[in-house]
Parts: C-alpha cells; sequence; structure tokens
C-alpha cells in the first residue's frame, strides 16, 4: 500500500483542489519559493545527458541524502534508474547559458549537448562536471516515489567538492543571478540548519 494519499500518486488528470478559495494564488505562492538551479548529468553505457533542475533539496545531513523532483518521461529520469548513480551541478550565478543550454527541449544528444562548455568526469559516478559550477556532488540512487505529476528521486551524496561564488537561483518562474549577503539578525559565522530556523 502506498504511503501516499491516492491524489498524491494518480496521475490522471483531477479537479482543481478543494479547500482552496483561489487555486491560482496558491500555485504563484508556491513559486515564492527560491532555489538553486542545478544540472543534472548521468552517463550510461557511454551516452551523456544533463538536464537543469531547480527543485533539488537537501534531505538529510546523516547520512547526506537529497531528493530531485523529475518529469517521469524525461530522458535523464529513464537514464538515471538505469545508471544508478548521477552528478549535480550547482551553477554558479553567472552561468546563465548553461542553465537555458541543458532546459532547452531542442538540444542534441549525448555529447554534442555539452559541446562549448568546458567538463570533466566525475571519477564517481562517470557523468559531465562543469567547468565552473558553484559545487558538485556525486550521487547514489537510494529509490523513486511517485508525488502528484512528479517523481521523487532520493539519493545519497557519496562525495563532492566546492568553490566560493554567489549562486543562480530561481524564483517566480525565473532564473536569477544572486549576490548573498548575511541577514543582519545573524552572526555572519552562524550556521543556520532549517530544522533551527522553523521548529
Amino acid at each position: 500500500m502506498s504511503r501516499y494519499p491516492t491524489w498524491l500518486t494518480d496521475r490522471s488528470p483531477s479537479a482543481p483542489a478543494e479547500g482552496y478559495e483561489d487555486p491560482e494564488a496558491a500555485r504563484l505562492a508556491l513559486r515564492r519559493l527560491a532555489s538553486s538551479v542545478t544540472v543534472l548529468t548521468v552517463s550510461r553505457d557511454g551516452v551523456r545527458h544533463g538536464t537543469t533542475a531547480s527543485a533539488v533539496v537537501t534531505l538529510s545531513r546523516d547520512p547526506l541524502v537529497l531528493g530531485a523532483c523529475l518529469r517521469p518521461t524525461s530522458t535523464f529520469a529513464a537514464m538515471v534508474r538505469r545508471a544508478g548513480k548521477f552528478s549535480v551541478n550547482v551553477l554558479a550565478s553567472a552561468q546563465n547559458d548553461v542553465a537555458r543550454r541543458f532546459a532547452n527541449p531542442g538540444r542534441p544528444l549525448g555529447d554534442a549537448q555539452f559541446e562549448g562548455f568546458d567538463w570533466s568526469t566525475d571519477p564517481l559516478t562517470g557523468a559531465p562536471l562543469l567547468g565552473g559550477s558553484l559545487a558538485h556532488m556525486a550521487c547514489r540512487v537510494l529509490g523513486w516515489h511517485q508525488v502528484g505529476d512528479h517523481d521523487m528521486l532520493l539519493a545519497e551524496v557519496t562525495g563532492g567538492n566546492h568553490t566560493v561564488d554567489s549562486p543562480m537561483l530561481s524564483f517566480a518562474g525565473r532564473m536569477h543571478s544572486a549576490a548573498v549577503t548575511p541577514a543582519a539578525s545573524i552572526a555572519p559565522a552562524a550556521s543556520v540548519s532549517p530544522s533551527e530556523v522553523v521548529s
């Protein structure tokens, strides 16, 4: 039996959600959740692929687990199901061209989609690591969960590296180059996790 309500795991068309005075207002409010922009990459049988994703979140710090929401019909989803591993490229604020390339459904397949970009091979996953990225993470697939019109990919982070730079953010349906400034009420050296902010 599914751990989720039927309306979350049924992909058939549904009526507007009950209980909302204005479903469109709720949708627009949800788009105000800012998130990092990433390019997920995978290699399977010598074929490489990448896709831009903004729905990538930290789920656990012990062990290190992240979640990524994917369209179930995407090429990346099909490849990573077979490969069992992939890499995450967290984009820096200057990588707008990278984000747009891998979000373009008309881009070429295979290595051709990486042409013009500096990249290397992740020694842990075999997937491309894009130069200039804010961070790279190697990931091992733990499982999948169907949630509404997307699949949630759960993965353990098995390796990574990072640089000091400003991130690219997705906000209100657009990509933004962000300048990160510590909030005045938080000491610069403080490290605050989401669980410490909201109790």
